[in-house]
């Protein structure tokens, strides 16, 4: 450090000219022509040729990373029941609907265990009776969201439930 260098002070904003040093301890004056009084280690000096010649190194950005958990498309169930046992023709019409009840359940279930955030129930078109089911056991549930109003109510044959 020397007289005329100019210094800013560590740990504060203020900037200024060194007018004087006696021993450990420096006079600066800054823009506004106050004089200040600080010890030599309170200092660093402004060189604002220091990184002239420094070459500038860009670096490659990474990409953020994204979890696949929630990048899959959402978990299937297709509750026709042909999919669901091996001889459907054995069952009455009462025994499917309570199968296609417990699958749905135990499928809704795996999803809150598994912390997955969407399902697609399929539930076809057909008399209306398994749909109206599958809305009857959303609406008893807390922490979804479904479509219950939609404009393909009774024309789509699926519903897509997503897991808040």
């Amino acid at each position: 450090m020397k007289i005329g260098d100019l210094v800013s002070v560590i740990d504060e904003d203020l900037k200024g000219k060194i007018l004087t040093i006696l021993g450990n301890q420096v006079k600066i004056e800054d823009e506004h022509g106050f004089t200040y009084n600080f010890s030599k280690d309170k200092l660093t000096i402004i060189d604002s040729d220091l990184y002239q010649n420094s070459p500038i190194v860009r670096k490659k950005e990474t990409s953020k990373i994204v979890s696949k958990k929630h990048n899959r498309a959402p978990l299937k169930l297709d509750l026709h029941f042909n999919f669901l046992v091996k001889n459907p023709s054995d069952y009455d019409a009462f025994e499917r609907l309570i199968i296609q009840k417990e699958k749905l359940l135990e499928t809704i279930d795996f999803c809150r265990k598994n912390h997955i955030k969407n399902l697609l129930i399929i539930h076809g078109i057909g008399d209306g009776v398994l749909q109206r089911m599958v809305y009857d056991v959303l609406e008893g549930l807390t922490n979804v969201e479904y479509d219950s109003d939609g404009f393909f109510y009774h024309q789509s044959g699926n519903v897509e439930v997503k897991f808040l």
